[in-house]
């Protein structure tokens, strides 16, 4: 009589199975997102912001002397100056100042365009570094400094979770110079909207020199703005390409 076959101790039934395959990995909640090196942009950017620099600079310079012609105006006729004179002094300081609004209309248009790309593309590499670490879509990096009351906020939450993204593994969030940007950022918006109202309501000689004085706030508010932002341009273009090099992905120039 056959006896039948022993049967295997659970360890070696187990054993004998073949490996399961490895789990796929998780889609991107965001759409396909690949490495490029933002370190060009993140330069180009950076000077570019310190052009917008260089034209609030020439602003505070016209502002100062819109101020300076309105507030001595009454001195100048009474130490003797002509008022033909004034008048031509007058006239210069406008146009000194109305140069002045085109040179920094046209650094921030030059400059916002670029400072977009650069943005767009540190958000396509955080998502590389951490996929599910955005709150928002990747379109809110450009429409959210564009939408009413919106981009009072959602570009600083895009911004910082790029920041936590990009950050050196096993450091801590640190998000200062972000917060520090943005409030710059946000007071010197709202004021240089509200002194741009003044000045074009303004028709009495202290109207226009509480103007030009209001004026020369929001220039300055804006030039610290600046330098706030080219720092977190530069050191968050410095993190993510250190990181990137430091990650085994190729990163495409």
């Amino acid at each position: 009589m056959t006896m039948p076959p022993s049967p295997q101790p659970a360890e070696q039934r187990v054993a004998a199975r073949p490996p399961l395959p490895p789990l796929p990995p998780l889609p991107s909640p965001h759409g396909p997102a690949w490495l490029r090196s933002p370190v060009a942009l993140g330069r180009a950017t950076a000077a570019l912001l310190g052009l917008v620099i260089a034209a609030d600079l020439f602003a505070v310079w016209a502002d100062y002397n819109v101020y300076d012609v309105t507030s001595t105006a009454a001195f100048a006729l009474a130490g003797g100056e002509s008022l033909a004179s004034l008048v031509r002094r007058a006239d210069q300081a406008d146009s000194l100042n109305a140069a002045a609004g085109y040179a920094q209309t046209a650094a921030l248009m030059v400059t916002a365009a670029v400072y977009l790309v650069w943005f767009l593309r540190v958000r396509v590499n955080a998502e590389v570094f951490n996929p599910f670490g955005h709150t928002h879509s990747r379109a809110w990096a450009g429409w959210g400094w564009f939408v009413p009351f919106m981009n009072m906020v959602r570009p600083r939450q895009v911004m910082a979770e790029i920041w936590d993204a990009s950050r050196p593994a096993g450091t801590r969030s640190r998000l200062g110079l972000v917060n520090a940007w943005w409030t710059f950022w946000l007071i010197g918006l709202l004021v240089g909207r509200f002194t741009a109202t003044a000045a074009r309501k303004a028709e009495s000689a202290q109207q226009i020199q509480d103007a030009a004085f209001q004026l020369m706030i929001a220039d300055g508010l804006d030039i610290v703005a600046a330098v706030l932002a080219i720092v977190v341009v530069l050191k968050l273009t410095r993190m993510q390409d250190r990181k990137a090099q430091a990650d085994p992905v190729a990163v495409d120039g």
